[in-house]
């Protein structure tokens, strides 16, 4: 039976991204973004999104669905980390009366759009040519940190790796970043990588280096620190911004020896692209090559921005 139309997700801490494909290799089409906050769980947001949608669409009702999300997905139960969603996977299939429903982490559906994604929405940081055939990495900061990768199997398959690096325990560079992680640590029972690059993680570098400076913090967000930083009105926010660059960095040459990524490492998430011009100032691309004895393996490999409106719904739709 026909897995058309299918519904697809991107649900994120803070946004739902909900979508329609009407059959396989059409368009991914009547896009809405919705706010988590405002509903109690994914039913009642994607009933919601179906009645304003369907009237348009003309597809008729989803048979089938498959949902990235900002959490591990370890059995039929699932409770959001940075988000207070709570629900059964099974029980929320057969409320929506689909055939079948999967969820997949939202940087696994991330990494499955990467082989998709047309070069115009990708900008360069440094590197050469990707070597083909080798595996891509894949990093982006959010509402958290999100990690994942593609290895290649056989022929033009990809098998991608879903797990959680971003609760990694972020390392220190150097003695001023260990000055910053110290102050980190009187905040948080295990400083994570996530800790620092990812939105709340922004606020608590800016916290950091008030502290350090013996300077009262704003009560700001982390669109404040962003903008503040790019605009370069606070000193702090600078501060914080570049940290943030740097350590991202690091975290992303970690995934690069890891996985072996010469196929290249992908920047995604909310964060980076609109840092802009100042991310390709930063101190990103030599931190990432800073690393003693492999250096030249890591000069070569390209780092890319992605700027794709909506990658990890193209991820759902490959899955």
């Amino acid at each position: 039976m026909s897995d058309f139309p299918k519904l697809l997700g991107d649900v994120g801490g803070t946004n739902a991204r909900l979508a329609l494909q009407s059959a396989a290799g059409a368009p991914i089409e009547h896009i809405v973004n919705l706010s988590c906050g405002d509903f109690a769980g994914p039913l009642e947001a994607i009933l919601h999104y179906l009645e304003q949608v369907l009237p348009l669409a003309g597809c008729g009702v989803p048979r089938t669905g498959v949902i990235g999300i900002a959490n591990p997905i370890l059995g039929d139960e699932v409770k959001m980390t940075n988000a207070h969603w709570a629900f059964s996977i099974r029980r929320l299939r057969d409320a929506l009366g689909l055939a079948s429903l999967r969820f997949i982490n939202d940087f696994t559906a991330l990494a499955l759009s990467l082989p998709a994604l047309p070069a115009h929405e990708l900008k360069q940081v440094g590197g050469t040519e990707p070597m083909p055939g080798k595996a891509l990495a894949l990093v982006g900061a959010g509402t958290g940190l999100g990690v994942s990768a593609l290895i290649p199997a056989n022929g033009e398959l990809w098998v991608p790796i879903e797990g959680e690096g971003g609760h990694v325990t972020l390392p220190a560079f150097d003695a001023e970043e260990t000055r910053v992680i110290e102050v980190l640590r009187t905040l948080f029972p295990h400083v994570s990588a996530e800790r620092a690059l990812s939105g709340p993680g922004l606020v608590a570098l800016y916290h950091a280096h008030a502290q350090l400076q013996g300077a009262v913090p704003e009560p700001l967000s982390p669109a404040d620190v962003s903008q503040r930083g790019v605009e370069g009105s606070c000193a702090l926010c600078v501060a914080a911004l570049h940290s943030f660059c740097a350590m991202l960095g690091t975290v992303a040459a970690d995934l690069a020896v890891t996985f072996g990524a010469q196929g290249g490492v992908y920047v995604g998430g909310g964060i980076v692209p609109r840092l802009g011009a100042f991310f390709e100032r930063s101190a990103f691309r030599a931190r990432f090559e800073s690393k003693g004895r492999f250096g030249p393996y890591l000069q070569r490999i390209p780092v890319y921005v992605i700027h794709s409106p909506f990658p990890a719904l193209i991820g759902a739709s490959r899955a």
